[in-house]
């Protein structure tokens, strides 16, 4: 018997990725009461990972995912209300970077940077992608 290997006609694998770096925000976020008296700096790292077969076509910004927009919604969404949790938090950001449709997975880092004062900083990382 012979076996028969068929060429891939792909000559690329593409991954593609938005990434958002240090974000800081200042916001109530926290389950004491001095965190819901005093706003705190959290920082964002995120990862946004797109359909790679989209290409990015400069006439229509709806192929790509905008990093001024993701930022100004997380802006918008840390103003709106208090955040007990960091794990609430996330999956509001969750919620409103997936509602792109472009977008396949989220990495996402949030750390509170000042509350521990024998830490740089503590927090959570959460990746969630469509399955």
């Amino acid at each position: 018997m012979k076996i028969i290997k068929f060429k891939k006609k792909e000559k690329f694998k593409y991954k593609r990725k938005v990434v958002i770096n240090d974000l800081i925000l200042n916001m109530f976020v926290g389950i004491h009461n001095f965190e819901k008296k005093k706003k705190q700096r959290v920082k964002f790292n995120i990862e946004i990972f797109t359909d790679p077969y989209v290409f990015p076509n400069n006439k229509d910004l709806k192929s790509i995912i905008n990093y001024e927009e993701v930022v100004s919604k997380i802006e918008k969404l840390t103003n709106l209300k208090h955040h007990k949790l960091l794990e609430d938090l996330s999956e509001n950001i969750f919620n409103m970077i997936f509602q792109n449709k472009l977008v396949k997975k989220v990495n996402l880092k949030i750390e509170k940077i000042d509350i521990l004062k024998k830490t740089k900083s503590v927090g959570i990382e959460v990746s969630k992608s469509k399955v």
